[in-house]
């Protein structure tokens, strides 16, 4: 049993570790409970276990195994870090728990998997777990399937990858175990379940049996889609929501949320990809053209095979699909047409999407080939052609099918009909536009009147298709001269007719059947027809949300079933546009009455037609209650709103009834399922009242609701068709004003904006006023999300007309588009994103640019067009430009196909004739806007000579030349542009017009960049020669664009590239690049929105154009284009106005440069105290307005005239933008040297800038905001204050700029308002940002949270105004937000508050919903930071209280007011701000500079310091000096006040400078008082920070590095010795405890805290009675019961067991067996060995020694009684050695070796001397001789209070003290020759010889010795010295400054007997301190 009780004291972490089975089973449990016990997932326990988890799982002994099993589930489901173990537990489950026999084990294995994969780690289980199935043990490959199968069953098919689970199925159906193959099964059939059919392909080869058995068993799954039963920890809300529905009882809205799980998986994505083109036969082409048909057959057979693959690698198949067109076209065996249309068959279905390109060219062919009458051929081609166009899209190949539709041969109209058809099934409303629609139908009319009655019955399929996949209402315009005979007929097909949308086409596309609609509907039969359709997406039921999502899904990743034009043009949100097409048929009045009477009550229906309307009235009601108790699934929609069609229906009188009816549609459409065939009953009702007074509204909302129901795009096209349909104005009117504010509320994705525009331009010609006035509010809306491209539909209206317009546009210029806050819940769940990685943007991004079909143009640029551009007659060339004009603006949208144009326009751009070269730049204007952002690839053809126009003499032109190259860019991005060395040519070109237009451009565009190509580098050479120039113009603006080059390539790239230039022009381009790098913008951060919105219709009102597709968005960042005015003149206005209009001020420019020398501000007395005065008086307008009036512009004029230069003035109200850019420029150029001017002026300047922040223009703003980061800069370097009225003037309007959209600029801003708090006191900047707050735009809430946040955290709570409660209730509101991101910054500052200030907050911030609180309470934990003491140093009191302080007035202010940036920075960074931090960093760091300079009466000392060179001998001596001595002449008088003092030290801690804080800790402990009242908590943090700084690695890198850790040494020791010495031990044990316990720490803190320690220990005897020892002890006591005996031996080190030894020696010998009676504090005293220990030691002492008097003498010799017994002698004098060697026992070592020496005369100690050192050889030699000395009866001085300057001066070094307590501990005189053998020390370690004193080797250093423990670095032993010669110093100082400062106590002894080399020793200090003055 002795072996049980020694585990059993073992902590649980070893228990677990342990040999015996017993103690791992034990620690097991206990681990268990432990696991169970913990609740914060966070918790450190659970870090202890990390690496015995795995232990846990693989456990060998198979109930013990169990335990470890239950214990890792459990750990799994609750530890954060479980996370990490995963790999190697899974790895350990699958290898040692799945072989158990136990079923428990196993089950328990699975468990843990599962569990791994909730918490998100599912990928590495897998990949665990497949390797499992590798495994030759057949028990371990059934476990990790069945764990595959229940993760599969559980999880589903989103978080479990089936790819690589398929891959292996075939293999494990193989296997020989029976087990394996019956797990396969199953899991084969749970697959199944999730992706159905999918799954047939890669299991098509296995054994038939097998097969069959499966086919068996996937027939018996329900057929409903599957859910998953458990989730991931991300997505458990996602579960409680589910079990709400679930509860509630309709889980339509569930079945949207995995809707999209079904389809995701399709079998083509499970397959293989197989390359074929290099296994055609190698003689293919030759055989394929050979005469011989058997030779052509076998080749189109070897194809044949190779394309059955169901998937094959991409290729170019260009040759392949030419010969087989050929075959097809041109063959006159059938036979082998027919092959041929197999093979191109099997490629089509085979590449998919990638053999689009080659569908063109078959197309026109295969329907050609229709003309054969042979069955089998004709099946062939429709195979063929219905795969091909799955890979297309109908309006790439509608051209080719409509110039068939006019063929001769019935045949070919009938299948081109037929094709039509079943093409139509696989269209949407979306994806069959009516631009697309009205071509087909009008051949298809033609057919319907066809001789041929097949050709009659195919035309009526298609039409019915058509009107099945459209609606009525967009094909009857197309049908109005069909006789209602065959419109009948039309419908009756469009009934039979079923789509395929949800359907899971993609199998049958690959196989033959491509008709599988009818076979359903036969199948199902009419009356079920409903459900017919739901089953068509493989989910029956009622719920629409399903096959929505699914709907949505296939277009995007190319399945076959879905029609490629789904994935081009469609719109965003699919899945509701198509989930209506598969909704109900129409049903008849008879069948909808008796669905209505199964829900209505039966009087309702009865009074539906009552002629009494209050009948009526009381129906509507019971009409509406019911509707509002009925389920979603149970309403019969239709039948409900045909019942309220029914007569009287929508022609009511009476309103109170109609109104009723209206609010019940409304009703009806939000609760149940309502269908496009429901809103077909009830819109034409709807339009028709919308006009109506008082019903009117219910019509709009009634509307509202079936748009959400129906999708928007269709209901408005239906709403306005027939609006447009009917007479009465205000209908229309009304219509249009709905549409306007529904397209606010859905978003504009899905529109069609041709269809809207046609309609548009019909209202704009209305006479009405009112529906012209809706008409122009409507495109205004539209125009928010489209941009100024809309603008081009409507030029050709009247210019009255289009003035209105343009007026519209304006006002909506800057605004962005509001989210949309309807039609996104319903449709699906999971939010649209399954849709939205289309190749739409986000939000209403539709550009009309993607909404519009492109015109191709290359057949109209014909070979005679481009001749006439080049002809010699210049009348012919503009003929031909004329042309061209004419045929891009007829247009409007073309492809980038233009032929030969671009050669030939690039020839006109350099023409003679500088009016064709106007022209041909006004047509590549055209031309960017017309084509977009395909314009890109003629960037380099044609952009380029654009560029090389830029160097043109005449300024028109060069305007021109401009205005094209913006519009270029706004198109294509800058990356075009930039790549290859195109740009860099023309810089290169010495032209000076195109050299300063060129980086003009570059400077405009570049800030706006996130990245920008390498080859930008290529441009700086020029760039350099530029800054040279001998035009003054051309070196502006390379100056100008200097710092946005660096921007990009960093500073130093560019200083590398001034190598190759001249030295003086180098050291020129030197100084500019360093002017540049302080002006260097930050680079724009990457906005998560930017990298994904692939066009720049996101914002439109800014009209971004549209970037490059999303790969390289990152490059081409959209630049913003400059502002409305700019773009007209960019715009399509072929006149180039903006040039004439920059020509003028060129002209005045001369005359203007003389004016422009003088200073820009002109500073008049009292002017700006007179404003105020004024704005007080009202004699002004006071500053404040939601937007800038005229009234407020014109008043600044005024006011400016008198203080700004006049040209300034001009440019700062100038219209254009880019004289706002240039005065921006100017200001930043004058800001320095103007300071006193700028500050005259600063409300003035505040409040143009905020005019600023009301324009539009991106560059104004940024550049408005680079200027006010560095007025505030300047302002706070001048310590300005701002004045209440400058603050309230701008403040307000900054804030608003914090919303932006655009993260730059937020982040700017928030470096501003961090600036702002220097100089404007942070609690009053508050009340303006808890204002911002209130905004409307959540960005702007948010960020405005954040600050306050970072506020608090800064500044403390007294920020908050008017008092932190209220201030806090007014942010615990925004916990409740419904933005995210709100209430995540409300969450997080409420945090830092409690951080700040503890559980107080729950106070201040009164009741919160319990949602609110619960969410606060969680994020309180998971921040997991304990509130720590409140950084209150409050900035704003500050200057006051400096004020009494005159002569450090100065750095006081300066100190703290720096260190609060920084910290605010912190705080910034923190919220994710990096580039504003850094910015700031880098302002600071020149005010460091101007603190170090301005240091009151130092001030001439300091420079020196770092300047003088002092001689070889003393070059280490780097003696550091306090700054804080400046301020020690007022340091007595402050004495009399204790809070002042404090208040004081504390400014003084807070400096930025390191050595300041230092010094002003060290003068607090100087303080006995207040050095005493430190806790012990305090103080050990104090000195756990002391010690890490010293650690700090960083800190040797600093200049200063070792003075700061000399520093930090010397404030350790004051620390110790001056602090409560009960809580200075106490802390110190404490922290022992600590850095031993934390596996992180380093071994060298432990050390340094052990070393403290001892010094504590030497200074006990003069402390023991001021000491509370019981208190020790408890703390010793606790620190042996963490660290038993045992535990402590195992320790790396000796040192902490022979230091707690020392302790507790030391104790005991001070107070003898008293010391018993001081162990009352401790409850349990047999917790510890303590109470043993001592009595131990006590008994010892007594043993020892008789009488305690004598006990200091005898000490030695009882020892040597004791030991000389027990061991040899050597091993005695080896133990005295080692205790000389060591630090703390050194002295005692010496005592004892003095004391053996006299009682064994004859002992031989050489052999120990001669192995070590001489100086430990000398240092033994000297302390045996100092001994003797003392007990020879030299005598003591009683030893000195404080520090002596000869007393050791530094704790942390072990030589220096071993040298620096040789007798003079305890305050002994010392003889000289101790100083000589220091200065030996001191001569050695420079480097010195030492021959002149001595002969002797070289002494070396202690670390030589391997009996000395871990010693410190030799040169400690140096700056020890040191630092006693600067004490000794001091003190002289001290004395000469003041003659009551008293410093330390005791003075500089040195001995009588001054010799030669005390004299010396004189000198050299003297030197030193001369050498520091």
């Amino acid at each position: 049993m002795g072996d049980d009780s020694e585990w059993m004291k073992l902590p649980v972490d070893q228990k677990c570790e342990h040999k015996l089975w017993k103690a791992r089973l034990s620690g097991y449990e206990e681990a268990l409970k432990i696991f169970q016990k913990i609740k914060d997932e966070k918790s450190p326990e659970w870090s202890k276990f990390l690496g015995l988890i795995k232990k846990f799982v693989t456990d060998s002994n198979a109930v013990v195994q169990l335990k470890g099993l239950e214990a890792a589930l459990v750990y799994v489901e609750n530890a954060h870090v479980a996370g990490k173990t995963t790999g190697e537990v899974v790895s350990g489950v699958v290898s040692k728990v799945f072989n158990q026999p136990k079923a428990k084990a196993k089950e328990l294995g699975i468990e843990i998997c599962l569990m791994y994969i909730e918490i998100e780690k599912g990928e590495a289980v897998q990949e665990e777990l497949l390797k499992g199935l590798d495994n030759k043990n057949p028990k371990i490959v059934v476990a990790c399937i069945e764990t595959l199968r229940k993760a599969l069953s559980e999880f589903g098919s989103k978080i479990i990858l089936l790819k690589p689970i398929i891959k292996v199925l075939p293999k494990l159906f193989e296997s020989r175990e029976k087990a394996v193959r019956d797990e396969a099964k199953l899991i084969a059939v749970e697959i199944y379940r999730w992706i159905r059919d999918a799954l047939r392909p890669p299991l098509q080869n296995i054994n038939s049996v097998q097969l069959k058995e499966l086919e068996e068993e996937w027939v018996k799954l329900p057929t409903g889609a599957p859910k998953p039963s458990r989730f991931l920890r991300s997505q458990q809300e996602l579960e409680a929501k589910l079990e709400q529905q679930q509860s509630a009882g309709g889980d339509a809205e569930g079945g949207g949320d995995d809707g999209d799980e079904v389809p995701q998986i399709d079998a083509y994505e499970l397959l293989e990809a197989v390359e074929i083109l290099s296994k055609l036969p190698k003689d293919f082409y030759d055989k394929i053209e050979a005469k011989k048909w058997q030779e052509r057959k076998e080749a189109l057979e070897a194809v044949e095979v190779l394309v059955k693959n169901p998937k094959l690698e991409a290729g170019d198949y260009a040759d392949l699909v030419k010969a087989l067109k050929k075959v097809v076209g041109k063959d006159t065996n059938v036979m082998l047409v027919a092959l041929a249309a197999k093979c191109l068959t099997g490629l089509a279905v085979g590449l998919r999407k990638k053999f689009g390109q080659y569908a063109g060219h078959v197309v026109p062919t295969i329907l050609e080939k229709f003309k054969e009458k042979k069955p089998q051929v004709v099946q062939a081609l429709q195979e063929a052609i219905d795969a091909i166009f799955l890979t297309t899209t109908l309006q790439n190949i509608s051209e080719d099918v409509l110039a068939v539709m006019d063929n001769k041969n019935p045949t070919i109209k009938q299948q081109t009909s037929l094709f039509i058809a079943r093409s139509f099934r696989h269209c949407t409303a979306s994806t069959l536009p009516k631009s697309l629609l009205k071509p087909f139908c009008a051949a298809l009319l033609k057919h319907i009147n066809d001789s041929a009655p097949e050709v009659r019955d195919a035309a009526f399929e298609a039409l019915g298709t058509a009107l099945k996949v459209v609606g009525e209402k967009a094909v009857n315009p197309f049908l109005a001269d069909v006789d209602k005979l065959k419109l009948d007929k039309i419908k009756e097909c469009s009934e039979k007719v079923e789509l395929v949308h949800g359907k899971k086409a993609g199998l049958a596309a690959d196989k033959k059947e491509f008709k599988p609609a009818p076979g359903r509907t036969a199948a199902s039969g009419a009356a079920g027809d409903k459900d017919t359709k739901d089953i068509s997406a493989p989910k029956p039921g009622p719920s629409k949300k399903a096959p929505a999502t699914k709907a949505g899904g296939p277009p995007k990743k190319g399945k076959p079933a879905a029609s490629g034009g789904a994935g081009g043009t469609g719109t965003k949100n699919k899945k509701g546009l198509e989930t209506k097409e598969i909704v109900e048929p129409e049903l008849s009045i008879e069948v909808c009455e008796e669905k209505a009477s199964a829900v209505l009550p039966a009087t309702c229906i009865q009074l539906l037609d009552s002629s009494n309307w209050k009948e009526r009235l009381a129906c509507m009601e019971e009409f509406q209650k019911a509707v509002e108790l009925m389920d979603r699934t149970e309403m019969p929609c239709q039948a409900l709103v045909r019942m309220l069609a029914k007569k009287p229906g929508w022609k009511e009188t009476n309103f109170q009834v109609m109104q009723m009816k209206l609010h019940i549609v409304a009703l009806i459409a939000q609760k149940g399922n309502f269908s496009k065939t429901s809103a077909q009953i009830v819109l034409d009702g709807l339009v028709d009242k919308i006009g109506d007074v008082k019903c009117g509204n219910n019509a709009k909302e009634a509307m509202t609701a079936i748009a959400e129901a129906c999708m928007l795009p269709w209901t408005a096209e239906q709403v306005m068709s027939m609006a447009f349909s009917q007479k009465n104005p205000k209908n229309q009117s009304e219509t249009l004003n709905w549409l306007s504010n529904a397209i606010k509320e859905f978003g504009f994705s899905g529109l069609n904006v041709k269809a809207f525009i046609s309609n548009v331009k019909t209202a704009l010609a209305a006479t009405n006023p009112a529906v012209r006035t809706s008409a122009i509010t409507l495109l205004g809306v539209m125009y928010l999300y489209v941009g100024p491209s809309l603008r081009m539909f409507f030029e050709d209206e009247k210019p009255a007309l289009l003035s209105q317009i343009d007026a519209e546009f304006e006002k909506m210029q800057g605004q962005s588009p509001p989210a949309p806050t309807r039609g996104i819940s319903k449709h699906s769940i999971s939010g649209t994103d399954e849709g939205e990685d289309g190749d739409e943007p986000d939000e209403g991004g539709n550009d009309v640019v993607d909404l519009l079909p492109r015109t191709e143009i290359s057949d109209k640029i014909t070979s005679e067009l481009v001749s006439k551009i080049g002809d010699k007659n210049w009348k012919i060339r503009k003929e031909g430009l004329d042309e061209v004009a004419g045929i891009i603006n007829e247009a409007k949208f073309i492809q980038p196909n233009i032929g030969e144009l671009p050669t030939a326009l690039k020839g006109r751009l350099n023409d003679s004739n500088k009016i064709l070269v106007q022209q041909t730049l006004n047509i590549l204007q055209q031309l960017a806007v017309a084509m977009g952002p395909n314009i890109k690839q003629h960037v380099k053809n044609l952009g380029i000579p654009i560029i090389t126009v830029l160097g043109d003499s005449k300024n028109n032109v060069r305007a021109a030349a401009l205005a094209t190259v913006n519009a270029w860019a706004e198109q294509t991005g800058m990356k075009e542009w930039l790549e290859g060395e195109d740009l860099s040519e023309e810089l290169k070109k010495e032209n000076p017009f195109l050299r300063q237009e060129l980086l003009g451009w570059l400077a405009e565009k570049l800030p706006s960049l996130r990245s920008t190509p390498t080859d930008l580098i290529l441009c700086v050479p020029h760039l350099y020669s530029c800054l040279e120039d001998r035009n003054g113009d051309v070196r502006k603006k390379a100056q100008d664009a200097l710092p946005f080059f660096m921007m990009h390539l960093g500073y130093e790239k560019m200083a590398k590239a001034t190598g190759k230039l001249k030295p003086t022009s180098k050291d020129q381009v030197l100084a500019m690049l360093e002017k540049a790098k302080a002006n260097m913008p930050a680079k724009p951060a990457a906005s998560a929105k930017a990298a994904s919105k692939p066009m720049g219709g996101s914002a439109p009102a800014k009209s971004q154009p549209a970037s490059a597709p999303v790969e390289d968005s990152v490059s081409s960042t959209v630049e913003p284009k400059p502002d409305p005015k700019k773009a007209k003149a960019l715009g399509v206005s072929s006149k180039a106005k903006s040039a004439q209009g920059k020509k003028v001020p060129s002209k005045t420019s001369l005359k203007e440069d003389e004016d422009k020398s003088g200073p820009i501000f002109i500073v008049v007395p009292n002017g700006k105290e007179q404003r105020m005065k004024d704005e007080k008086g009202l004699k002004v307008l006071k500053w404040n307005f939601t937007t800038p009036r005229d009234e407020y512009i014109e008043q600044l004029k005024t006011q400016m005239s008198s203080c700004v230069a006049k040209w300034l003035q001009d440019e700062m109200f100038h219209s254009d933008f880019q004289h706002h850019n240039k005065a921006l420029a100017v200001m930043v150029d004058h800001l320095e040297s103007e300071k006193e001017g700028v500050i005259g002026c600063l409300d003035l300047i505040l409040k143009w800038l905020t005019l600023r922040f009301f324009d539009t223009n991106t560059s104004v703003l940024m550049k408005a905001l680079e200027y006010l980061k560095l007025l505030f800069t300047l302002l706070s370097e001048e310590e300005y204050h701002l004045t209440e009225n400058e603050a309230s003037s701008f403040i307000p309007y900054l804030i608003l700029k914090v919303g932006e959209p655009k993260d730059v600029i937020r982040k700017d801003v928030r470096a501003i308002l961090n600036r702002m708090c220097l100089v404007y006191p942070a609690s009053k900047m508050f009340p303006f940002i808890m204002e911002g707050t209130k905004s409307k735009n959540s960005k702007q809430r948010a960020e405005c949270l954040e600050e306050l946040g970072c506020l608090v955290e800064s500044y403390g709570m007294n920020v908050c105004q008017p008092t932190p409660g209220k201030a806090l209730k007014e942010i615990a509101i925004h916990i409740g937000d419904r933005d995210n991101a709100v209430r995540n910054a409300a969450l997080n500052t409420i945090v830092t508050v409690y951080n700040v200030h503890g559980d107080q907050v729950f106070k201040l911030i009164g009741t919160l919903s319990e949602k609110d609180m619960s969410m606060l309470e969680e994020r309180i934990k998971r921040s997991a930071k304990r509130p720590s003491a409140a950084p209150i140093k409050q900035v704003e009191e500050r200057p006051q209280r400096t004020q009494s302080i005159n002569s450090n007035a100065n750095m006081l202010r300066k100190g703290p007011a720096e260190d609060m940036s920084s910290k605010l920075n912190q705080a910034r960074s923190m919220s994710g701000h990096p580039e504003a931090a850094q910015m700031v960093r880098r302002e600071f760091q020149l005010d460091l500079d101007e603190i170090e300079n301005d240091n009151g009466t130092v001030r001439c000392e300091m420079p020196e310091l770092v300047q003088h060179k002092l001689d070889d001998i003393f070059e280490p001596v780097l003696i550091p000096e306090p700054k804080i001595r400046a301020v020690s002449p007022h340091f007595d008088d402050m004495h009399s006040n204790t809070a002042s003092t404090i208040n004081f030290i504390i400014s003084q801690v807070a400096s930025g400078d390191i050595n300041t804080s230092i010094q002003a800790l060290t003068q607090l402990f100087q303080i006995e008082s207040l050095a005493r009242e430190a806790s012990t908590g305090v103080l050990k943090d104090l000195m756990h920070g002391l010690i890490t700084l010293m650690l700090d690695s960083r800190i040797e890198d600093l200049e200063e590095g070792q003075q700061v850790i000399r520093s930090v040494n010397l404030l350790v020791v004051k620390v110790l010795e001056k602090s409560d010495q009960t809580n200075i031990l106490s802390a110190l044990l404490v922290l022992l405890q600590d850095s031993l316990l934390a596996t992180a720490s380093s071994p060298k803190f432990s050390e340094l805290v052990m070393k403290c320690l001892w010094r504590m220990v030497r200074l006990l005897p003069d402390t023991i009675n001021s000491i509370n020892l019981d208190r020790i002890l408890l703390d010793i006591h606790i620190f042996m019961k963490v660290f038993p005996k045992e535990k402590l031996k195992q320790c790396k080190s000796e040192f902490p067991i022979r230091t707690l030894k020392t302790l507790l020696h030391t104790l005991c010998k001070l107070k003898g067996p008293k010391i018993l009676d001081h162990l009352t504090m401790i409850d349990n005293k047999n917790e510890s060995e303590l109470e043993a220990h001592l009595c131990r030691m006590m008994k010892h002492s007594m043993d020892q020694t008789g009488s305690k008097s004598d006990k200091e003498t005898e000490k030695g010799a009882s020892r040597i009684d004791e030991k000389s017994s027990k061991a040899k002698v050597n091993d005695f004098l080896a133990e005295i050695f080692k205790k000389i060697g060591s630090k703390e026992n050194t002295k005692e070592g010496l005592a004892e070796l003095y004391e053996y020496k006299k009682k064994y005369s004859d002992a031989d100690i050489e052999p120990f001397l001669k192995n070590s050192s001489q100086f430990f050889q000398s240092y033994v030699e000297r302390g045996l001789r100092v001994i003797e000395m003392e007990r020879e009866g030299k005598g003591r001085i009683p030893s000195s209070t404080g520090i002596s300057p000869q007393t050791e001066v530094t704790c942390m070094s072990a030589p220096t003290s071993t040298v620096s307590s040789i007798g003079n501990t305890n305050g002994e005189e010392v003889g000289p020759s101790v100083y000589l053998e220091r200065l030996k020390i001191l001569r050695q370690r420079c480097g010195l010889d030492n021959t002149k004193q001595d002969d002797r080797p070289p002494l070396t250093s202690l670390l030589s010795k391997p009996a000395v423990p871990t010693v410190a670095s030799s040169t400690d032993m140096l700056h020890s010295k040191l630092s006693q010669l600067r004490e000794s110093r001091e003190q002289h100082q001290h004395l000469d400054l003041d003659s009551h400062q008293t410093h330390s106590s005791g003075t500089t002894t040195t001995s009588s007997s001054s010799t030669a080399n005390i004299d010396d020793l004189k000198k050299r200090l003297e030197r030193i301190k001369s050498s520091r003055k």
